[in-house]
């Protein structure tokens, strides 16, 4: 029974033991994506690389018996930079997006393509919520939208694109035609205060997303109404008063309070504001210059990051810090603003919202549409008025099924998109030429990607325990080497009953189930009784 030290640890193990073994009973994270236990090591990803005594190079722990006296650095700079740099090699030639394009360019980062499904799943409900995580005025928006994410839709390079913004406004009308709209669920109170100047709407999302935060928030304006521009600019043929003033409603429902006719830098001072609040967030547009705050050539001055300006406690947003005046972009920054108080409000470094990793497959080539386009609908799009009633149920559900679903299914629980944000991977840093898209859709359940695969072995390993007939295997020599069915025969053949385990098992989105929302242990209890 080795004894052996793991970052100065000492710990002994079985004989047989492996490094990570070691580490693990020590508490120590060592990463890893080809390893499982329970299978053969394949010593292929080398994200598990550690440094041992002073040997020049370093080993995996996967497959590294422990031996007595060794000393093992798990998180040295060393260890740290060669872990980077073979998941950058990894991501060179990975091909899928980890977020949909149209995700990507909308200024909210809304999870559009999960609220699509939801849309086609018929679950108006969770497709709500997933709109609201990101956007707290949807059926304002999806009427005054100028629609960037639809210029970002991959679908368009086909016909044309998914009227994203008219699925968006028919969720929202939907719940606030229902006859309990959502209201999510608040933290308890933190015990703080935050003011937010302007009723417009850079300060309704910043007041509904930190009164959920459990931050008390009080809207200052200096009209009546609360809206700004909604409420006083924008025709009523474009955007109707009542559903702005049943949005607004529900933001007041969470705890919000509002003090209308009340002009800062008249009535109040931001001074005085900064005095009886323990945060401020302005978003009053063109008239924020007299504030007192420092400005420069598109408004207030803030960092691009946080959105904190010259006075610590102070916050602004929207108009106020930018010469673009597109509301999706205001609601964005009081979104990603409310982020930054809640985390200065609770004595954390104020770094702002965190970017999500994401690799891009870019601009689809002729031969790949096709491919593209084999898991949607191939009906044509689905036209109704900007301006009239919206989509109906049936043309919601229609339109929502010829999303091409560009994201990747497994993307929050792939361990290479996991480890390449927190080791900084650069996806361009070994870039090359990528190869052809290739979506294998042969089987019932499972959708497999192979520019997605890392070659690991895993599921080669798991279709032989389980015994399949012809499983899968690797098929090439070098680096044209792929997981494939032998003999040129489809995954429904090789996977006709380790399916399922084969998915949980694949450390990427390379094997994925077509429809991700099931529960897992239903999928793989039909896929064996299958």
């Amino acid at each position: 029974m080795p004894n052996l030290f793991i970052d100065n640890r000492e710990v002994q193990v079985e004989d047989g033991a492996t490094i990570l073994d070691a580490a693990e009973k020590l508490g120590i994270e060592i990463p890893t994506m080809c390893f499982m236990k329970g299978y053969e090591p394949s010593t292929s990803c080398m994200i598990c690389v550690v440094k041992v005594n002073d040997r020049p190079n370093l080993v995996p722990a996967c497959g590294t018996p422990a031996e007595e006296g060794m000393r093992v650095d798990t998180a040295c700079k060393q260890v740290q930079e060669a872990r980077k740099a073979a998941l950058e090699l990894q991501l060179s030639d990975h091909v899928g997006d980890c977020l949909g394009p149209c995700q990507v360019i909308c200024p909210a980062q809304m999870n559009i393509p999960l609220m699509i499904r939801q849309i086609a799943a018929g679950k108006l409900r969770d497709a709500v919520v997933t709109v609201k995580n990101d956007i707290a005025l949807p059926a304002v928006l999806g009427r005054i939208c100028p629609k960037p994410c639809e210029r970002g839709c991959r679908r368009a390079a086909i016909d044309e694109a998914v009227s994203i913004c008219l699925l968006k406004r028919y969720v929202a009308d939907v719940d606030l035609q229902s006859a309990s709209p959502f209201v999510p669920v608040c933290q308890p109170s933190q015990g703080k205060m935050v003011a937010i100047v302007g009723a417009g709407p850079a300060g309704l999302a910043a007041a509904y997303y930190l009164q959920q935060a459990g931050m008390a928030c009080t809207v200052f304006d200096d009209h009546e109404k609360p809206g700004g521009m909604l409420q006083y600019g924008v025709p009523q043929s474009e955007l109707p008063r009542d559903v702005l003033d049943k949005e607004v409603g529900l933001i007041e429902r969470l705890g919000v309070k509002f003090k209308g006719n009340t002009r800062i830098g008249t009535k109040l001072s931001l001074e005085e504001l900064s005095e009886d609040f323990d945060a401020v967030f302005v978003g009053i547009g063109a008239d924020a210059e007299p504030l007192g705050l420092k400005t420069g050539r598109n408004g207030i001055e803030v960092d691009g990051n946080t959105y904190q300006t010259n006075l610590p406690n102070v916050f602004a947003g929207g108009d106020a810090v930018r010469k673009r005046r597109l509301t999706v972009r205001a609601v964005a920054d009081g979104k990603e603003a409310s982020v930054s108080i809640a985390q200065y409000l609770s004595g954390q470094t104020v770094i702002g919202p965190t970017k999500p990793f994401n690799t891009r497959i870019g601009k689809i080539k002729d031969e790949e549409k096709e491919i593209f386009a084999a898991c949607a609908s191939q009906s044509p799009r689905v036209t109704v008025s900007q301006n009239g009633d919206g989509f109906t149920d049936e043309q919601a559900r229609q339109e929502a099924v010829r999303c091409l679903h560009c994201d990747c299914r497994k993307a929050d629980h792939c361990k290479l998109r996991q480890y390449s944000q927190k080791y900084d991977a650069r996806p361009s840093r070994f870039k090359s030429e990528r190869r052809s898209f290739v979506q294998k859709v042969q089987h019932p359940q499972v959708v497999y990607e192979p520019g997605k695969c890392i070659d690991c072995g895993l599921c080669i390993q798991t279709a032989a325990k389980m015994g399949e007939e012809l499983g899968l295997a690797f098929v090439g020599r070098g680096f044209e080497v792929r997981v494939e069915v032998p003999f040129d025969r489809t995954i429904a053949e090789g996977l006709k009953h380790s399916a399922a385990q084969c998915v949980a098992n694949c450390p990427t989105g390379a094997l994925a189930f077509v429809v991700e929302s099931q529960d897992f242990d239903i999928r793989t209890r039909l896929t064996f009784e299958a």
